[in-house]
């Protein structure tokens, strides 16, 4: 399997926010994620790291 769990960088600390992620899409500064049970997520920010050895997702979100 190729999906990844995506996490928010929060206060230092990664919060899951969306399991089983097959999608993600940057569209001007907003992050969507897709999962492969059509859950769906979209934040401000930008991704921090994207490691698909240990499939995972590490974003920061925009505060501004």
């Amino acid at each position: 399997m190729c999906e990844a769990s995506a996490y928010v960088l929060k206060n230092g600390k990664e919060e899951l926010i969306l399991e089983s992620v097959d999608s993600l899409e940057d569209k001007d500064g907003e992050i969507q994620l897709v999962n492969i049970f059509g859950e769906r997520k979209r934040l401000q920010g930008k991704v921090k790291t994207f490691n698909l050895l240990d499939h995972k997702i590490v974003l920061e979100e925009d505060v501004h």
